[in-house]
């Protein structure tokens, strides 16, 4: 018999548990940068060494976080589910608490990439990615992020992912900001859906949906719980 297919969307809610700022919150990471020097094709054309600062920072974050009790409690369903895990972070807490299935939609901190091919990807090794380190086309490695003005390559992947949905769970996330946000109109009408985050938007009035409004770390373990009885 088939395991049913849990589908997982996560935001940054879950990561900020464990200590990571939100780049939207008050005295988050974008405080003192504006986005368009950091976290755009243009800024890394203009000044790559700002960007690498600013990105070699949140590598250095990432590293020295742990994964908090809602990424493990996620990993506890994979025991009774096929859990499928769709994230916007780009830290890798999900794959260290023990998930097998993660699809990061934005890049991931800890691997660099071509600046002139996206399929030359590399994981970093070093503490940080340096002016100088080059792919093997010579071109100078850049974060493997998914920056402002860029397409968001596993989209399509992610929309499909949805559609096979039994159960759909979005996690730290208002879930208003698109495309991501379109993901939620793929999953079958029949799946149940749960929103958890203390900001969950309420347009999502969807048949059969759930709302918990609570942070990750509590409401994620509490549901959990029930699905596995």
């Amino acid at each position: 018999m088939n395991k049913k297919r849990i589908v997982v969307f996560t935001g940054a809610g879950i990561s900020a548990e464990s200590g990571l700022k939100t780049f939207r919150d008050s005295g988050g990471l974008w405080e003192g940068y504006k986005v368009t020097e950091v976290a755009t094709p243009e800024a890394w054309e203009t000044d790559p060494q700002l960007v690498l600062d600013f990105y070699n920072m949140r590598l250095k974050q990432v590293r020295s976080a742990t994964p908090n009790s809602a990424h493990f409690a996620l990993v506890a369903l994979e025991k009774k589910f096929d859990v499928r895990i769709i994230t916007q972070n780009i830290d890798d807490l999900h794959e260290r608490a023990g998930s097998k299935n993660v699809l990061h939609l934005h890049g991931e901190i800890l691997k660099s990439r071509s600046s002139i091919d996206p399929t030359l990807i590399y994981k970093i090794e070093n503490e940080e990615i340096r002016m100088g380190e080059k792919c093997s086309k010579n071109s100078q490695l850049r974060p493997h992020i998914v920056w402002f003005g860029e397409s968001v390559p596993f989209m399509d992947t992610a929309m499909r992912l949805a559609s096979t949905a039994d159960i759909f769970i979005v996690i730290g996330t208002s879930f208003n900001v698109y495309p991501a946000a379109s993901l939620i109109d793929f999953v079958p009408a029949h799946a149940p859906k749960y929103l958890v985050d203390p900001q969950a938007a309420d347009k999502y009035s969807l048949k059969n949906t759930v709302i918990k409004r609570e942070k990750a770390g509590t409401g994620v373990p509490d549901l959990v719980k029930n699905l596995l009885i």
